[in-house]
């Protein structure tokens, strides 16, 4: 194995465990591995499926602490709520209650192994959910009822906003605003005197048919919202090179 740099390591469900792809012609890690090339590995560690009560249980696991053979974690993103926002279904048993949701993720962020590292946590809001298209897809799955609902995914991604305001030096990154504000900008016909985009109560998907395809996950462009907003939080120094420039190694008379 070669010598690891330090970390930003990305922890949460589906949301990141596919945003390496470059099916759709941009792929979040890449971008944030480019961004920090030879300065930071960007570590994957988005398991689909997943709620905070199974990030949780497996996190001591996942994140040893810092030793002179584990890198340090320099950055930390955390995207879960989607599944947690699960509905209390038959078919279905990810949903985690709300206050337990933010208990969780409180727990996380603050847990003794991640505070050992120090690092600048980013907390991120699940995107908003298309309701229409989700509805569609859980019933093509098995599903007889709905699984997820826009409205009760808002108040998740509003329970992410309250958690970092109230954990000292938590960095909150509004997926869900920002998104939804790109699919309004997107949308030219949007009525903001009526339901939000993805609701049935206003039947109309909007540019959400773009950024979330299948209702929940993100297309490129969808990652491409998520990345221009994570960018500004990522500092690097001038010398942030962990091996030296080129230029140093062979020095030339110009």
């Amino acid at each position: 194995m070669a010598k690891p740099y330090n970390q930003i390591v990305l922890f949460g469900d589906s949301l990141f465990q596919g945003c390496s792809n470059v099916d759709q012609g941009f792929s979040f890690q890449g971008a944030l591995q480019h961004l920090c090339m030879r300065g930071l590995d960007v570590v994957n560690r988005g398991l689909s499926g997943y709620n905070t009560k199974n990030a949780l249980e497996l996190l001591p696991l996942i994140f040893p602490p810092p030793s002179p053979a584990n890198p340090r974690i320099e950055y930390l993103l955390v995207l879960l709520g989607a599944n947690d926002a699960c509905l209390p279904v038959p078919t279905s048993s990810q949903g985690v209650p709300i206050d337990q949701y933010k208990e969780n993720l409180i727990k996380i962020i603050t847990h003794e192994h991640i505070k050992a590292h120090n690092p600048k946590i980013l907390l991120v809001t699940p995107p908003p959910l298309d309701e229409i298209r989700s509805f569609v897809i859980d019933l093509a799955n098995g599903h007889k009822e709905v699984v997820r609902k826009a409205a009760v995914s808002a108040q998740y991604s509003e329970t992410v906003r309250q958690v970092a305001a109230e954990v000292p030096g938590v960095v909150l990154v509004d997926l869900q605003k920002a998104l939804m504000e790109k699919a309004i900008s997107m949308t030219p016909d949007y009525d903001p005197s009526g339901p939000p985009l993805g609701y049935p109560e206003g039947g109309k998907r909007g540019a959400l048919e773009q950024l979330l395809p299948d209702g929940l996950h993100m297309s490129g462009e969808g990652y491409k919202v998520l990345f221009d907003i994570v960018k500004p939080h990522i500092t690097l120094p001038e010398d942030y090179f962990v091996y030296p420039d080129w230029r140093i190694m062979n020095p030339g008379n110009i």
